[in-house]
């Protein structure tokens, strides 16, 4: 299979270093009317004495709290009025601030981001608010099984390295930072000689080059204080810990120590990753999810800087542990004893570099990697690294595994409920992951499928910029986006029904199982024909429409249009099959109640509708998923995959007339089918008073969320109750500042329009300790309530409309941003009409509008609701 043919993404960049140290990247990207700025500053966790952990992501918190110039709130409230927005991230070698906002607007974004790097507040008493803020954000991670564990194994690999600490800090130490700490850290890191901006987007590199100088250009030049981390002695042993938690699942990270980013190393070991763990045709997904023995299984190789951690993590039933770590032995030992086959190298290969490919069609994406980049190297690394990748040899990726790989330095840490499954222990790790007898060879391979000849469009119609035309049993939907040489390709069939009373999740079973074999494919035969085009075929289940979908190279869209249809049509996999696809089901549905932002929704969404409609999860629910049968989902896929008229949407570096009769070739055969039109509204079942369903759960916080009936998609008032969204939630916006900002009861707060075809809810969501539940839900209320009663102001009018209809713009970035736009406006909104001008429909929303959604939907003398609740321990109200 020949390597693809990509962009070299370091063509025309410009690099200046101003005469203070600091370092300025820009390239000129003209796929859409975007710019980003990212403020790379070379200082994270890595930078923190042991009197200072946490400290780097404590200063990025008050990044955003103002400056001599601009008040707290300010700055977040500025972008939004340009039409961007801002968010933040630390990590072991940096931390990170960037800006996405309307091109037209990038001089704003530099102007608010250089006055934050160069003249943060650090004010006390924001300090101390937001400390209280960053432990309950600790307190939601210790939360999440998965970081848990992971950063439980950085401390069991490595015995001095900082990165063995749990890196967000304690509640003990965070409480104790005070502002003289905070500054100076920031005076000493936060120095022109290690801050990169990086600027990617519709822009002229002359004038932006001279706008960097004229901004960052004053900035007086330092000293950065150089506290490097101890060293790490080298080590080849087995080790084990378990740790025992209220959760419903084992979560499992394995670990070895890896190689730095500089190493020839690095990359071999990315490909060596993908191979065991990238998309469905990898080993251990081929091993481990698809005989139903994890949920989940990833491997990643990464390195900041200075070291590297090659990991392999597994989501599984708590009695299945053993099998598991057994099953990853045995990949780990067939990858450095066994030469790797040419099509499990290339289609490893081949999805890194689309992954790749994908991340690199954002402007902040961009910028990011270029920033990374220059910090590690300079910016043309990065073409140095992909090209690194196109060329490894099976050779040189076996080689670094055997080097890195070894089963005799293997660290894992399990997470295990609190009453089931079996402690593990480092004597009982080495005999499961040691090299045995290697099991036969897994799945079958079938030669790519033979593409049906093109067939000339019929009357194609263009509106807001897509071609359109209709086949007998499918619309096509093309729309060309010009940049990266990728397509997102999906097929999509309405629901005209929810799944049956007492089969929920059959829908999503049917859809997944359906990628399990088709047309004579089994599972690994179907996912390695699709990954040699660049994607992963991935269902697509939801309460409106299910289907298929993709991202793949541009050459490739008719291959992949042909196994789409082909799986659509032709699902026929094996009993055995479609009963491990609904053990796992059932697994991932039992452990969505771990989440603690998605459950809490789940819950108020039963209580609502009364357990029906969208009262159900898409995905079902284990007690009745554990009663369907395999003829139970071949009947339903006879009567639901073929019986909708469906649409076929292709979005990306195509030429649509092209695509079009390529797609008609694929999908014109098929007869006629009634088209469903998703009007009929589903019923709350609230009858005038508000309704609860509420756990209790050994948890460091509780976490509840609120549903307020409200506007669908084709509601005329959609676009007004998207503006409350927009002044209630995000940084700047009411709830934030109340909820968050003033009583500090908080890390995460929101409220947002939930809009589905046949319903709609204004929401609201907040995690605090269990101590302020009551609090927290009271003040939630009544910031609510205000709206109903108070119209907006004409400042938080303008920053809302404005901010939505630049991400109107910036949205659109993507080709898979942009077809998810046109499958949600065709299928649940008025037509492609929809997407012609949406910025306008913003920017006219009035006040009283927002005041009326508002007070329809949130006021009254006792405001209906539904409310999902978990009570963290001790919680209550």
């Amino acid at each position: 299979m020949p390597t693809p043919t990509l962009p070299r993404w370091t063509d025309g960049v410009r690099r200046e270093v101003l005469p203070n140290g600091l370092t300025v990247l820009v390239q000129r990207d003209r796929a859409a009317p975007v710019a980003a700025v990212v403020t790379h500053v070379k200082a994270g966790f890595f930078d923190e004495p042991d009197r200072w952990i946490g400290i780097s992501h404590v200063l990025e918190h008050m990044f955003f709290k103002g400056t001599p110039t601009r008040g707290v709130g300010q700055i977040a409230k500025e972008t939004k009025a340009a039409g961007g927005y801002l968010n933040a991230h630390t990590s072991y070698d940096h931390t990170s601030y960037f800006a996405v906002l309307p091109a037209a607007r990038l001089p704003d974004a530099v102007a608010i981001q250089a006055d934050a790097l160069m003249n943060a507040a650090l004010d006390a008493g924001e300090l101390e608010r937001e400390l209280k803020v960053i432990i309950q954000e600790a307190k939601r991670k210790l939360d999440n099984p998965g970081a848990v564990t992971h950063e439980t194994l950085h401390e069991v690999m490595y015995d001095r390295h900082r990165i063995r600490r749990w890196r967000i800090g304690y509640e003990r130490d965070l409480a104790g930072f005070t502002r003289a700490d905070v500054h100076g850290y920031y005076a000493t890191r936060y120095v022109p000689s290690r801050v990169i901006i990086a600027i990617v987007g519709d822009v002229d590199e002359e004038e932006t080059l001279a706008l960097a100088r004229r901004t960052y250009g004053g900035w007086a030049a330092g000293d950065g204080a150089v506290d490097p981390s101890p060293g790490e002695p080298p080590r080849r042993e087995v080790r084990a810990r378990t740790l025992r938690g209220d959760v419903t699942q084992a979560e499992l990270g394995l670990g070895w120590r890896g190689v730095p980013a500089l190493d020839p190393r690095a990359v071999p070991l990315d490909l060596a990753a993908g191979v065991l763990g990238a998309g469905r045709g990898s080993w251990l997904y081929r091993a481990l999810r698809e005989t139903g023995l994890a949920t989940s299984v990833t491997a990643h190789h990464y390195s900041p800087t200075e070291l590297g951690v090659f990991s392999i993590g597994a989501d599984c039933d708590a009695e299945r542990v053993e099998p598991v770590l057994r099953g990853i032995g045995d990949a780990v030992h067939r990858l450095v004893s066994e030469p790797i086959a040419a099509e499990d190298l290339e289609r490893a290969r081949t999805l890194l570099l689309t992954r790749w490919s994908r991340r690199m069609e954002e402007m902040d994406g961009r910028a990011a990697a270029l920033a990374s980049a220059e910090a590690m190297a300079d910016y043309r690394l990065l073409d140095r690294e992909f090209d690194q990748l196109a060329r490894a040899t099976a050779e040189e990726v076996q080689a670094a595994a055997r080097q890195v790989l070894d089963p005799e330095a293997v660290s894992a840490v399990v997470y295990l409920p609190r009453d089931r499954g079996e402690d593990l222990d480092a004597t009982t790790l080495a005999s499961l992951v040691r090299p045995r007898a290697l099991p036969a060879g897994q799945g079958t391979r079938h030669a790519a499928p033979a593409v049906r000849p093109a067939r000339a469009p019929v009357s194609p119609v263009s509106e807001a910029g897509v071609l359109h035309e209709a086949l007998p049993a499918f619309d096509l939907l093309v729309r060309r986006k010009p940049g990266v040489p990728i397509v997102s390709l999906g097929v999509y069939l309405p629901r005209a029904s929810f799944d049956p009373p007492g089969q929920a999740g059959l829908g999503a079973l049917a859809v997944r199982g359906a990628v399990r074999g088709a047309g004579g494919y089994d599972a690994a035969g179907l996912a390695l024909a699709f990954e040699r085009l660049g994607g992963t075929l991935g269902p697509v289940v939801g309460l409106d429409w299910l289907g298929l979908g993709a991202t793949v190279l541009a050459p490739r869209l008719g291959e992949a249009a042909t196994l789409m249809d082909l799986v659509l049509h032709g699902a026929d996999a094996p009993d055995a099959q479609l009963e491990a696809e609904r053990r796992l089901l059932v697994e991932e549905t039992t452990q969505a109640a771990d989440d603690m932002f998605r459950y809490p929704f789940q819950l108020a969404f039963a209580a609502g509708f009364g357990g029906r409609g969208y009262g159900v999860p898409a995905s079902g629910l284990p007690a009745e998923l554990a009663t369907l049968t395999p003829a139970d989902v071949r009947a339903w896929q006879r009567a639901a995959l073929a019986g909708a008229r469906g649409i076929v949407v292709a979005v990306g570096d195509l030429e649509p007339e092209a695509a079009l009769a390529t797609l008609g070739g694929v999908f014109g055969g098929h007869a006629a089918r009634p088209l469903i039109t998703l009007r009929n509204p589903v019923s709350w079942v609230l009858n005038g008073t508000p309704v609860s369903q509420a756990v209790s759960r050994q948890k460091a916080q509780s976490a509840f969320a609120l549903a307020f009936p409200g506007p669908s998609r084709r509601d005329p008032s959609r676009h007004a109750a998207e503006v409350w969204s927009a002044v209630a939630s995000g940084l700047g916006g009411r709830l934030f500042e109340a909820l968050r900002e003033q009583r500090s009861l908080a890390y995460t707060v929101l409220a947002s329009s939930w809009q589905k075809a046949r319903g709609g809810a204004l929401l609201s969501y907040i995690a605090t300790s269990p101590e302020r539940e009551v609090e927290a839900r009271t003040a939630m209320l009544a910031e609510l309530q205000r709206f109903a009663e108070e119209r907006v102001t004409a400042v938080e009018l303008a920053q809302a409309t404005q901010y939505l209809a630049g991400q109107t713009v910036v949205q659109r970035q993507s080709a898979a941003a942009l077809a998810g736009e046109i499958v949600e406006a065709w299928l649940a909104g008025q037509g492609l009409e929809d997407i012609t001008d949406p910025a306008s429909h913003y920017l006219a929303v009035t006040a009283d509008e927002i005041r009326d959604v508002a007070a329809r939907v949130l006021g009254g003398g006792t405001p209906v609701f539904a409310e999902g609740v978990v009570q963290g321990a001790g919680g209550g109200k």
